[in-house]
């Protein structure tokens, strides 16, 4: 399994470091792969290695430039990035920029989870020049609707129905959002679902909104490989 080398970017004066998965052979695409809340973690370290081991370079963004204690403190943290939305993006994108400039002419890609699938979505709805944009039980709502035109990207949303952080009436509205827009979008929407659902830790976080789901897990990974193959060829 590939293994993960840190790589330094920054977001103006703010230092980040990234984590770059190599494939064995020359890389099919570049993806950029947000995170969750709470910064790198294992589960997102062996999906990056995954997507390595699949053809593709592989950058796993650093939101905060800081350590994450735990899943309290990175509450706060998140916060104070969201809460400037423009600022928010900037941050987004240095990393797509850092993954393109190590890449090369690379066609990209951006993938997330949690906080990392919005964050993805984000990343689309600033027109950035990526193929893809897929999210795993991200948030789907935004200080900065698309405006017509702008998202470049295709979408693939992969969304636990039962996510009361995600509950329909946001869907409803992203849907809206995305029509007005133009944008090209699947959504997959998985029944009794919750939040978290790719992640075999949610489990353990004693939390009523997050749960592991095997199945919703196997069939979104397949969804994204298949929606990427068509979208940046076959590897």
């Amino acid at each position: 399994m590939p293994t993960l080398e840190p790589l330094s970017y920054r977001d103006g004066a703010l230092a980040l470091t990234g984590w770059l998965a190599r494939p064995d052979g020359p890389p099919r695409a570049g993806v950029v792969i947000y995170p969750t809340i709470t910064n790198v973690t294992p589960h997102v370290e062996e999906r990056a290695r995954r997507m390595a081991a699949a053809g593709y370079l592989a950058l796993v963004a650093d939101f905060y430039g800081e350590p994450v204690a735990d899943f309290a403190a990175s509450r706060p943290l998140a916060e104070s990035l969201r809460c400037d939305p423009a600022r928010y993006r900037q941050r987004l994108l240095a990393a797509l920029e850092a993954l393109r400039a190590h890449g090369g002419r690379l066609p990209l890609a951006a993938m997330g989870f949690c906080m990392g699938g919005q964050a993805a979505l984000e990343v689309a709805r600033s027109g950035a020049a990526i193929g893809a944009a897929v999210s795993f039980h991200g948030l789907l709502d935004t200080a900065l609707p698309a405006e017509p035109g702008a998202i470049r990207a295709r979408l693939l949303i992969c969304h636990g129905d039962a996510d009361p952080m995600v509950p329909r009436d946001q869907v409803g509205r992203f849907q809206a959002e995305m029509d007005h827009a133009g944008a090209h979008w699947h959504l997959h929407a998985y029944s009794g679902v919750r939040h978290g659902f790719t992640d075999p830790g949610s489990d353990a976080r004693g939390l009523a909104a997050i749960a592991y789901d095997r199945s919703a897990d196997r069939q979104s990974w397949a969804a994204m490989h298949g929606f990427l193959d068509e979208i940046l060829g076959e590897g």
